[in-house]
């Protein structure tokens, strides 16, 4: 039923109206272009006519489709008064940024410079599935990590914009055989035993990431250990343990270690913005443009040929729907 369209669509037309250019309709919304082309066949399937005339070198509208624009307009524009009567914008978002340094702790500072009527406090969490429950109690309204990684009943209450495909790093004793080299292969790590979170509640979307990576290739993930808080007490395991640890490339630097880029695919940690679904708040709206403004300055969504990323996370940062079940430990390469 047309009164039925979800007002998504509606704002996938607008934008595609206005810019007659997918990508750049794409960057505006924030959406993966595959995505917002799946949006408008289903807006013209519903509405059973033609909105667009396509071709190699341009995208105009056809008559329905200019029939269709006041109309889209006036829906779109009563949505953002009825908004905007119910918002709270005056109260704090809380995002939870995990650690210091992190390219979470950089789109909330460009948000800031973007919106500095907004509060935006960070908090320190975890890891995305701790910060999930914090969500769901009202203690946080954004957080980072791995959407992918989180259950599917999880995700059926959240929204998600991809942020970055960060390398991964892994930490070293700075005596340790690998910390010499500029990077470590993969193969290098065979025989090792790596910590990557086991056994942290607020962490398993992390500690799946890695037992997938790891797969067939000779490398354990650490059994489960207490987590170490602050750089003096990770100083400390880490001297005792001689644990080499799984991080991203932005993870900071702690004392007595080195950090080294993985390689040989080079894996990805993919990184979204998560929030809960139907939150409306002009920080959030500050974030997620910082997010995009910052992902196409440094090309964070651009994925490097030959790289490791298990496919489900894949599909997500692509802007694929989530598929129903977890998928095996298996991962794909880029084709550049």
């Amino acid at each position: 039923m047309v009164s039925d369209l979800p007002p998504r669509l509606l704002r996938a037309f607008l934008a595609v109206a206005e810019e007659l250019h997918f990508t750049r309709a794409a960057a505006r919304l924030f959406t993966a272009q595959q995505a917002l082309s799946r949006d408008i066949r289903r807006l013209e399937r519903e509405l059973g006519a033609e909105l667009f005339v396509r071709s190699t070198r341009q995208v105009r509208l056809t008559p329905e489709g200019s029939r269709l624009l006041p109309y889209a307009r006036a829906v779109l524009t009563a949505y953002e008064e009825l908004g905007a009567a119910f918002a709270d914008a005056a109260r704090p978002l809380l995002v939870d940024v995990n650690t210091d340094g992190l390219i979470s702790g950089r789109v909330l500072a460009r948000s800031r410079e973007r919106a500095p009527e907004c509060e935006l406090m960070a908090r320190y969490g975890s890891g995305l599935t701790g910060a999930v429950a914090e969500m769901a109690a009202g203690r946080i309204d954004v957080a980072f990590g791995r959407f992918a990684g989180l259950e599917a009943r999880a995700r059926a209450g959240l929204e998600a914009q991809p942020v970055r495909y960060e390398p991964m790093a892994v930490l070293l004793p700075a005596d340790h055989p690998l910390a010499g080299r500029a990077a470590v292969e993969l193969d290098a790590l065979t025989g090792e035993t790596v910590y990557a979170g086991a056994g942290n509640p607020a962490t398993p979307e992390w500690t799946d990431l890695a037992a997938r990576l790891f797969a067939g290739r000779g490398i354990a993930v650490a059994p489960p250990a207490p987590v170490a808080l602050g750089a003096e007490e990770f100083r400390r395991v880490m001297e005792k343990s001689r644990c080499p640890v799984l991080a991203g490339v932005d993870f900071p630097a702690m004392p007595g270690c080195v950090r080294r880029p993985l390689v040989g695919p080079v894996p990805l940690s993919p990184v979204s913005m998560v929030w809960r679904r139907g939150l409306r708040h002009p920080g959030l709206d500050a974030l997620r443009a910082a997010a995009a403004e910052l992902a196409a300055a440094h090309g964070w969504l651009e994925r490097a040929e030959g790289s490791w990323l298990p496919e489900a996370d894949a599909r997500h940062m692509a802007g694929e729907p989530a598929a129903g079940q977890p998928p095996g430990l298996t991962g794909t390469a880029a084709q550049g």
